[in-house]
């Protein structure tokens, strides 16, 4: 038997080779990672792994993939069941970004530590909002919702596999082998020829929306290595005379622990695809809709240390707008120094923070104190931070809002329709779990270790 994390190692080499192929910039986006993360390792020694093995970081990747209907999302939701990977957090794109993204979205990940540690890999996965009359008349809608009914995404053969593997927890070696190669193919990219007229109808309302709902398959838009340093990364991407975004998206560079989520990308570019005019004749053409994203990962926040991120963010925008020629990154920087915690030890006992806790080996005699913060002041525990696995709304529909070629329309006059983490839920028929409920499950387990290790009566908080 191919185990399921055995089966998502393989899924994610495979689909970034076929990726590399696709688009060549992607292998000079990894190789230039791989650079970047030897030299890190080099000048930091052992500190570079605080956050993950360099065999770990090296590894990972994440994906992005777009679909149209709840359907689809529920045949996603069984292909990345097979490989152990579960639905993590309700993202809301249309309403982080300035530009018409009429998308929501959930990452399917391990959730498991272990299996984390194995293999990281993750699918960042968005699925349009047809019923939001902001972005889609009821004429529009209608034409839509038949067009999405009309195809056929994954074949039955690579849906029964994923059944079996998701049962099984894994696939005997000639089914592992189908599935992988019938699961690498429903993410290339078509050649099936595109009707140029109704992609142009869906572009007019979002470039997003005429990526899902103008072609007849899905495909893998963005594949996502992991680097150290990401504005080393720029810097050399730059220089090699590729073009990046304008930024990077989400906390700034600072003296201070790296939190959360750090993404940049090179632009979108113009591939060549077959378009079919009105009449039947196909005649050759360029899309822009995939881009060749990096990230850099911190520590996970807390709710409060998330909503202090949310905060500054907003008063980074406040200073921005009042000073337009200030450089923003300088103006975050500043704001981060007066109102971040410095150090990973100010982090966790003041519970902005997740982390799992150890008694130390060298801890003091005598009594423990009973309080979380005590015990870290006091050396009685040492505290190793949690890497973040999830993404961030504003950071993903700034990517996305970088590789657009315009900012489509929104009817503001409407109200939005309503999804959430319930309704997906309900719509992929299993549960969406939350982030956040995650990370402190698995900091309370270890301190549920310190308590015994220590003799504490209770779990120290």
């Amino acid at each position: 038997m191919i185990s399921q994390w055995q089966l998502r190692a393989a899924f994610a080499r495979r689909l970034s080779d076929m990726y590399g192929r696709e688009v060549p910039a992607y292998t000079t986006l990894v190789d230039v990672s791989h650079e970047v993360n030897e030299d890190v390792l080099r000048a930091e020694g052992a500190n570079a792994e605080r956050l993950g093995t360099i065999s770990r970081v090296t590894a990972e990747r994440h994906g992005a993939i777009r679909v149209g209907t709840p359907q689809e999302l529920e045949q996603v939701a069984r292909i990345f069941g097979a490989l152990g990977m579960h639905p993590v957090g309700f993202y809301d794109l249309r309403e982080a970004a300035a530009s018409a993204v009429p998308v929501v979205s959930t990452a399917f990940r391990p959730i498991d530590g272990e299996e984390l540690a194995r293999n990281p890999f993750r699918v960042f996965t968005s699925m349009l909002t047809p019923a939001d009359p902001r972005f889609f008349d009821a004429d529009l809608r209608a034409r839509l919702d038949t067009f999405l009914a009309s195809r056929r995404l994954f074949p039955p053969e690579l849906l029964t596999l994923a059944d079996r593997a998701g049962t099984d927890r894994g696939l005997p070696d000639e089914d592992a082998t189908r599935f992988l190669q019938l699961a690498v193919e429903a993410f290339e990219l078509s050649c099936e020829p595109i009707d140029r007229s109704w992609y142009a109808t869906l572009e007019k309302v979002s470039a997003v929306a005429a990526d899902i709902g103008g072609v007849r398959s899905t495909h893998i838009n963005h594949l996502t290595p992991r680097v150290l340093d990401i504005d080393e990364l720029y810097r050399r991407m730059t220089e090699r005379g590729i073009e990046m975004i304008d930024t990077i998206q989400g906390p700034p560079r600072w003296s201070g622990p790296d939190v959360l989520l750090r993404q940049t990308s090179f632009r979108a570019l113009a591939e060549p695809r077959a378009l079919r005019a009105p009449d039947g004749s196909v005649s050759s053409g360029a899309l822009r809709v995939r881009f060749g994203e990096v990230e850099a990962r911190g520590i996970a926040l807390t709710r409060e240390g998330r909503a202090r991120y949310d905060t500054l963010l907003a008063r980074v925008d406040e200073q921005a707008a009042q000073h337009p020629t200030a450089d923003r990154a300088e103006l975050a920087r500043t704001l981060w120094a007066e109102d971040f915690p410095g150090s990973e030890h100010e982090l966790a006992r003041r519970g902005l923070g997740y982390f799992t806790y150890h008694a130390a080996a060298d801890r003091p005699l005598g009594a423990p104190p009973t309080t979380l913060g005590e015990l870290l002041d006091q050396g009685w525990v040492r505290a190793e931070p949690i890497v973040y696995e999830d993404f961030l709304p504003r950071s993903a529909a700034g990517i996305f809002q970088s590789n657009l070629s315009g900012e489509g329309s929104k009817n503001t006059d409407h109200e939005g329709a309503a999804y959430d983490s319930g309704w997906l839920s309900d719509a992929i028929g299993r549960e969406v779990l939350d982030p956040f409920a995650l990370y402190e499950r698995q900091q309370n387990h270890s301190l549920d270790h310190v308590a015994r290790d220590l003799d504490l009566f209770a779990a120290p908080r």
